[in-house]
């Protein structure tokens, strides 16, 4: 009877225990949403969808599995934070700090990242996809060329585009991108740029001696050089009709 009891006591403790960490957690949102100071918050699974939190203190919160979808958190310091598993469809992350923050898993795409401090976050099974302005010392070359390739294949040109430079910026003599970028300039009726980077990559193909991206950046010059009346109707070129061959092939130059 007396250990009945006692885990009587025991459930009943625990249940107040639980209430009181959710009444706190709901204490911290007020106080966030009233004046956006709250370091070391407990904000865990919180729902702040389009939050106004430019300029926020969140310094140390715990903010894991969040929905902070289409926020505005420009400016705000989330150093040291846990963002593990929260969604940031969208933000607004715009010179916001991040340095040591926690990442992982996190949903960052499409999000807005111009001059967002990111040193020491951990970004393990991050989803940048679609993200602009991501700092190039957190991604590899290969990072930026796939997220470009994904981006060209949906339409999505400018910012493929943008993917393919920070490609080239971080490896200079990656010839797979001059190709891709190329290709999506073609695709924006760039051809003029299109032709300057197919030729780039040619060169840097050869130097490689990479028979099949030599091949490859020669048919597409080839493509290039086709006026427009020839074989190419008067709508916009797609991507995938031409890339049909280009496009599966586009993945193996993948630097490793």
């Amino acid at each position: 009877m007396n250990s009945k009891i006692l885990l009587t006591s025991v459930f009943l403790l625990s249940m107040s225990l639980s209430g009181a960490v959710q009444a706190a957690n709901y204490e911290d949102i007020r106080q966030l949403l009233a004046n956006k100071q709250c370091p070391k918050c407990l904000l865990g699974n919180a729902g702040l969808v389009m939050a106004d939190l430019a300029g926020a203190n969140l310094n140390g919160a715990n903010l894991a599995g969040a929905n902070l979808s289409r926020a505005n958190l420009a400016g705000a310091d989330l150093r040291g934070a846990n963002l593990s598993g929260a969604s940031l469809f969208g933000v607004n992350l715009s010179e916001a700090k991040l340095s040591g923050a926690n990442l992982s898993g996190a949903d960052l795409r499409d999000t807005y990242l111009m001059n967002a401090e990111l040193k020491g976050a951990n970004i393990t099974g991050t989803n940048f996809q679609g993200a602009v302005g991501i700092p190039s010392q957190i991604a590899k070359s290969e990072d930026f060329y796939a997220w470009g390739v994904a981006a060209a294949e949906k339409g999505n040109l400018k910012p493929a585009i943008d993917y393919f430079s920070q490609a080239i910026a971080l490896k200079p003599d990656y010839a797979g991108a001059y190709l891709a970028r190329g290709v999506a300039s073609y695709q924006s009726l760039d051809r003029k740029n299109a032709l300057e980077d197919a030729q780039k990559a040619i060169e840097l193909f050869e130097k490689e001696k990479n028979s099949e991206g030599t091949q490859t950046a020669k048919a597409f010059i080839l493509e290039l050089k086709t006026p427009y009346t020839e074989t190419v109707n008067t709508g916009k070129p797609s991507f995938m009709d031409f890339a049909g061959s280009l496009g599966s092939v586009l993945l193996q130059f993948l630097p490793f």
